[in-house]
């Protein structure tokens, strides 16, 4: 069975940086997309970034890495603002099927 466990969210002031992690445990292949989703309070989940296979995706100010031999995928963020504020969710696709963690919580000050 696939789990997904974030970690690294929390309270940041503007223009700071964050690292989120996201643990994969079950039968995981570095060709299954990995991701990352926020949702802000009030709107609807949307796409950050996805990565497929090893190494890392520039997002503009976010940078998505995976390291296949930990099963883990991590989202850099950098000069944070307010409005990227949001519950942040890890994201696995294996065989068509969608897996999602529990999401760990980012705010960030102004």
């Amino acid at each position: 069975q696939v789990q997904l466990v974030e970690s690294g969210g929390g309270l940041v002031q503007a223009g700071g940086s964050l690292r989120l992690s996201c643990a994969a445990s079950g039968i995981i292949f570095s060709i299954n997309p990995m991701g990352w989703y926020r949702q802000a309070p009030g709107k609807q989940r949307e796409l950050v970034g996805t990565i497929t296979g090893g190494g890392r995706r520039n997002y503009g100010r976010f940078t998505i890495s995976r390291d296949n031999a930990k099963n883990t995928v991590y989202l850099q963020m950098n000069s944070l603002k307010p409005e990227d504020t949001a519950v942040y969710y890890c994201n696995l696709v294996v065989g068509g099927m969608d897996y999602w963690g529990k999401g760990t919580l980012v705010t960030v000050s102004s």
